[in-house]
């Protein structure tokens, strides 16, 4: 055969063909392993953030400009803290005319109801008496008149006089009438006082306007002013987080909404904080997707939320969702096309291999429920084995996992 090199080159590719043949005739190896019964617990984790549940902007509500800021970035405040200070002093002055104003008006109702009544009490007493002499008069003249003992002339002037009396007497009541309790006079000084009281909420609203208080208590966030600034009406000048519920956003894929349900208990943990883990729940699902993203946004309530946990802070949520006991399940990776309703598994039987079409469950860690189509101890292919086609010879290698 050294003498004949090209005789030897032809046995070696007969050899070489032949073991080609041999190991296509066996089929390629094909990594396996055994549908069996385990637990599996489906899980959702989740990126997202603390969500501040009321977000307050506060606002100037006049223009003016900052005399004092009494609030800093991360500083806790209580309700009714005075955190921002304008300019008051022409507001400040207008509450003072304003009370001074109250203050005439209501001294005016005490003058009607204490001088006002007693003279013009008096003034009718007078009239009265008055009145009582010129008709006493009158009644003596008509009497002398009507014996021609006086002249025409004297009669007209009692009669005058006595007209002029009556009419005294009805003035004089009318006053007396206006300045008791119920009359015209006392209704207008009392309205005065409301006005010039009304005039006076008026100012003080102006004045508190000049200060920003804190509606609740909770955390400053944002400091958006500095004193000696000027800024109008509708500025935001602080930015806080009110005290309340604490909650986590996440917005996993809208496949695992079937598996979701208010009441859910998860496990969370701070980016920040990877080691202090604490309990949520969900509380929240929202009743519509995200068509671009395909997710729905899910929120949790956080009981008993550790100190560190902070406003937009990022956050991992670990959310049981579903768990079985004792169900027969594969490896993920033996099942194809899981996401759709068509999903199928390579299956090894009499040495080849065969597509058949499962039915899935729930998808644990690592390991995916089997619901129907296998029995409990066949066969199935691992991995992307892409290169075999359905009734192809396979050498299976047994991998347990």
């Amino acid at each position: 055969m050294l003498r004949r090199p090209g005789l030897t080159i032809a046995v070696c590719v007969l050899l070489i063909a032949g073991v080609i043949a041999v190991l296509r005739a066996r089929g390629p190896v094909v990594s396996t392993t055994v549908v069996a019964r385990t637990d599996i617990e489906q899980r959702v984790v989740a990126s997202g953030r603390v969500r501040v549940v009321t977000r307050i902007q506060l606002s100037a509500q006049v223009a003016g400009r900052v005399v004092a800021m009494h609030a800093v970035e991360g500083q806790r405040v209580s309700e009714g803290d005075v955190l921002v200070r304008l300019d008051d002093a022409e507001a400040r002055a207008a509450v003072t005319q304003a009370r001074a104003a109250v203050g005439q008006a209501t001294a005016r109702v005490a003058q009607v109801r204490d001088v006002s009544a007693v003279v013009t009490t008096e003034a009718s007493r007078q009239a009265a008496a008055n009145l009582a002499r010129v008709e006493a008069e009158l009644a003596r003249v008509e009497r002398l008149a009507a014996a021609g003992a006086v002249a025409d002339v004297d009669l007209d002037e009692a009669r005058r006089a006595a007209e002029i009396g009556r009419a005294q007497k009805t003035a004089a009541d009318a006053q007396q009438r206006a300045s008791m309790a119920g009359g015209v006079e006392v209704d207008i000084a009392r309205s005065a006082v409301a006005e010039a009281e009304a005039q006076l909420a008026a100012a003080i609203a102006r004045f508190d306007r000049m200060r920003i208080v804190a509606p609740h208590a909770g955390v400053i966030l944002v400091r958006d002013a500095e004193p000696g600034d000027t800024v109008l009406a509708g500025t935001t000048l602080l930015e806080m987080a009110a005290d309340g519920v604490t909650q986590l956003v996440i917005e996993p894929d809208e496949r695992n909404l079937a598996w979701m349900h208010l009441g859910q208990r998860a496990r969370a943990s701070a980016d920040a904080y990877p080691v202090d883990v604490f309990d949520a729940v969900v509380d929240y699902i929202a009743p519509a997707i995200d068509r671009q993203r395909g997710s729905i946004e899910v929120r949790l309530r956080v009981d008993d939320p550790p100190a560190f946990v902070r406003p937009d802070m990022t956050v991992s949520v670990d959310l049981a969702v579903a768990s079985k006991r004792g169900v027969l399940a594969v490896p993920s990776d033996a099942v194809r096309d899981a996401a759709t309703a068509d999903s199928w598994v390579f299956v090894v039987a009499g040495g080849r291999i065969r597509r058949t079409p499962v039915t899935v469950g729930i998808r644990g860690a690592g390991h995916t429920e089997i619901a129907s189509g296998l029995e409990e101890g066949a066969e199935v292919v691992l991995g992307a084995a892409t290169t075999i086609d359905d009734g192809q010879r396979v050498r299976a290698r047994r991998v347990d996992r």
